[in-house]
């Protein structure tokens, strides 16, 4: 079971108002429960879930993480690329083991389904596939870093 159906499981659960499901397999039990005022309880086995406590890098200053100006003209800059975004929380990695090369490079040329880097999360390492094609232009977030759901990773040219 990949991420996308635990997603799609979760939100099939929240919408047909039952109160709890389980489901076990030898890799993965996973049990939903919903509150009574509708809020999702999720509990995965077979590793707790890891506390990620957000930083700001020292070298920022306050002008630049206040300054609208600045993110307009990033904004500017990378309106032109397609983000690539962190569907789940956890520790991204670039490459499949310590002694592999790198998924891809700033300068790659991706096609929609090339994996692009994976996702730690509860011990569970999740492949990151692109959904287009095109040419990785940046890479946003450092190699063993945690990121956060919906966090850019890469910026991609389209064209």
């Amino acid at each position: 079971m990949n991420i996308k159906d635990i997603q799609q499981l979760i939100k099939f659960v929240a919408k047909s108002g039952v109160s709890e499901v389980k489901i076990e397999s030898d890799e993965l039990k996973i049990a939903i429960k919903t509150s009574p005022n509708n809020k999702q309880i999720v509990y995965s086995s077979p590793a707790p879930v890891p506390t990620i406590t957000p930083t700001v890098e020292p070298a920022q200053k306050i002008s630049e993480i206040d300054s609208p100006k600045s993110e307009a003209l990033q904004d500017n800059e990378d309106s032109e690329f397609l983000t690539i975004k962190s569907p789940i929380i956890g520790t991204f990695y670039r490459k499949p083991a310590p002694d592999k090369p790198n998924f891809v490079e700033s300068g790659d040329t991706i096609t929609e389904g090339d994996v692009l880097c994976v996702i730690e999360a509860m011990k569970l390492f999740n492949e990151i596939e692109s959904e287009f094609s095109g040419k990785i232009v940046k890479i946003l977030v450092d190699d063993a870093s945690p990121v956060e759901f919906d966090q850019p990773l890469f910026l991609v040219d389209p064209s």
